[in-house]
């Protein structure tokens, strides 16, 4: 696939010159007795809130660019993932291939070269905003291309292959439970946000990596 160049992967999103110019604030008139007071300021946005929009903003430029140009009702698990292959190519977390000397080691002792690559945590999370967004602005959860089926096995492959090349091997996080006295329900503790895009490792955003 020939994508487009409008896309690019620094600083603490995929994107940030994709960032909307934010309107100006509206003032309100000054009433008959003068002294009319501004309209009182919105909160802002959480971080993660933030890095969501911008993560939206960044795949519908993707989506402009690609070759033939994509509209979202037509997106895909399969252009998803071509998504994630792309941002590659701005990643900074040292991936070694089969035949390196350093394949499966935690800590290389001097430096190879082997590519840089997107965290698999780092795209994972990713995928959670990109996710979250699409149900936000109007798409089905039934047609959502971030929760298709490919996409999972995707991620769950690097998350392996990365495991394997980089000596770090995953251990899936248990689930905290708490137990209501005498009822014996159990409620799953909310997840804390995800991070930002590429920290490198397991749970980094892009930006950022290791080895």
């Amino acid at each position: 696939m020939d994508s487009g160049s409008g896309c690019t992967g620094t600083g603490n999103g995929i994107n940030e010159a994709v960032l909307a110019s934010a309107p100006p604030q509206a003032v309100s008139e000054q009433g008959d007795g003068g002294g009319g007071a501004e309209s009182s300021s919105p909160a802002p946005p959480s971080r993660y809130e933030s890095q969501k929009r911008r993560d939206w903003n960044t795949f519908l430029q993707y989506l402009t660019n690609h070759k033939p140009p994509l509209t979202l009702s037509r997106c895909s698990g399969a252009h998803v993932i071509e998504f994630l292959k792309y941002l590659d190519q701005f990643g900074k977390t040292k991936v070694h291939i089969t035949g390196c000397p350093y394949f499966g080691h935690q800590n290389p002792p001097a430096p190879c070269s082997c590519p840089l690559k997107q965290a698999w945590g780092s795209l994972d999370a990713l995928i959670g905003r990109l996710r979250a967004a699409y149900e936000e602005n109007g798409g089905r959860p039934e047609s959502n291309p971030f929760g298709a089926k490919a996409v999972r096995i995707y991620l769950r492959e690097m998350r392996e292959g990365q495991s394997k090349a980089r000596g770090i091997p995953y251990e899936k996080k248990k689930r905290k439970r708490s137990t209501v006295a005498t009822t014996a329900v159990t409620v799953n503790v909310s997840m804390a946000p995800t991070q930002a895009v590429d920290g490198g490792g397991d749970n980094g955003g892009i930006g950022g990596g290791d080895d």
